[in-house]
């Protein structure tokens, strides 16, 4: 019985492309122009369809393969070979009398079922890559577009839909690994309580992490002139050095950030109701170490205070939450919230997002470098940044924006503008 190559057509000047997805079998039954398989570049995304109708017969390409022009992906039996195939050697001849013969094809209509057919949902090449970020099996997610077309919204509601399942899942306790081994049998141990607050902002810091799909974008800002500007504060009548922190000007250019980006302050509702909400304040949350553990105060209302007030107020929620002297509620109502690792040290990190807010902003330790700027090379004051994000309401693209937007602020143009 003859079968049929497919192979690689013509995909331009791309050669030695990677296979990132098999989209089909072997022994199934395919139309002409069904997706066999994606192709990644550098550059972009492609699905190769299928040039013919029939069944696959051998199935020639795994994920993972690199591929050219010409490379065979499969061989496939055409559907009229394939018919043939199907139809048993004769019909069963049933007499009902003398005269009359009644021919009972052993073929029936075949009926489909998810049960009986490969799942697999269409979708472009942009939205398969979107699921994989977030690591998510797209023929899981039902497609809301002509013929069950799977788009990046769908992903979306898919991975928010689970978040929710594994928030009602995790009040059942999973079951527990035993160790063959005592910590004991390898040496000495001292057994600890675990301090209450770290024991508190345990659960919220899970849930953090099973329900929201985090991503980081990690980047630098030039802070030359604001260190310079802040350095040089001095009080006009005892001629006195002003100490600000560097995170009092950091909150106020994020401030003004949220005001440009309002969807990195929101909160998502619940999930069915398929909206968020917009926060018309800005309470910026500031992660304080402490003996007992983190601990997050707000500055409320930060828009509306100058910077020497910030830096007043920091010190202040700082030295209560150090004397567990914080109210609880002061705890929580944020926009954002920034943890900052300056003091101790350390460039990038992956800071977990403060739920139920959309973002966070990790600070590294301010490094002076060599940039290259106007034509030479110059001595900047580089402060590391570390945004987190929450993937099911903003975007890669909205992120790296966000990110810019602030860098600007914490620049030459935005520390002179801001009242001291």
């Amino acid at each position: 019985m003859s079968e049929t190559e497919i192979k690689v057509p013509n995909i331009g000047d791309f050669k030695d492309v990677e296979v990132i997805e098999v989209l089909v079998s072997e022994g199934q039954s395919i139309k002409k122009n069904d997706a066999l398989i994606t192709i990644e570049s550098d550059k972009s995304s492609v699905e190769i369809p299928s040039n013919l109708e029939g069944k696959i017969k051998n199935l020639k390409i795994k994920v993972g393969d690199k591929v050219s022009e010409g490379d065979l992906i499969l061989t496939i039996e055409s559907s009229s070979e394939a018919k043939k195939e199907e139809v048993k050697e004769k019909p069963e001849i049933e007499k009902k009398s003398k005269n009359i013969e009644v021919i009972k094809p052993e073929i029936q209509e075949k009926t489909f079922s998810k049960n009986n057919i490969l799942n697999i949902s269409s979708a472009s090449p942009k939205a398969r890559k979107f699921a994989r970020e977030l690591g998510v099996d797209i023929n899981q997610v039902t497609g809301s577009q002509k013929d069950g077309r799977v788009v990046e919204d769908d992903i979306k509601k898919f991975v928010s839909s689970n978040s929710k399942t594994t928030v009602v899942a995790k009040d059942t306790k999973p079951d527990k690994i035993k160790n063959e081994f005592e910590h004991s049998d390898f040496g000495e141990i001292e057994i600890k309580d675990i301090p209450r607050v770290k024991k508190l902002s345990s659960k919220y810091l899970t849930n953090s992490w099973t329900t929201i799909p985090h991503v980081t974008n990690h980047d630098e800002a030039d802070i030359t002139e604001m260190e310079s500007f802040r350095s040089s504060l001095t009080d006009m009548y005892t001629g006195e050095k002003i100490k600000i922190t560097p995170l009092a000007f950091i909150i106020k250019a994020l401030v003004a950030s949220l005001k440009k980006f309002p969807s990195f302050n929101s909160s998502i509702d619940e999930i069915e109701t398929g909206k968020m909400t917009l926060k018309k304040y800005y309470h910026i949350g500031i992660a304080v170490d402490t003996p007992n553990g983190l601990m997050v105060p707000k500055i409320r209302n930060a828009n509306n205070k100058k910077i020497s007030l910030i830096s007043k107020e920091l010190k202040e929620v700082s030295e209560l939450c150090r004397n567990l002297k914080i109210d609880k509620k002061e705890l929580f109502g944020g926009s954002m919230t920034i943890t900052s690792l300056g003091g101790i040290g350390g460039s990038f990190f992956t800071p977990i997002i403060n739920y139920p807010e959309v973002a966070i902003l990790g600070v590294g330790r301010s490094e002076k470098k060599q940039i290259f700027m106007n034509g030479k090379f110059q001595t900047r004051t580089m402060l590391p940044i570390s945004l987190s994000y929450d993937h099911r309401i903003i975007d890669g693209a909205e992120a790296a924006r966000f990110n810019n937007d602030l860098k600007e602020n914490l620049g030459k143009n935005f520390a002179y503008k801001l009242a001291v």
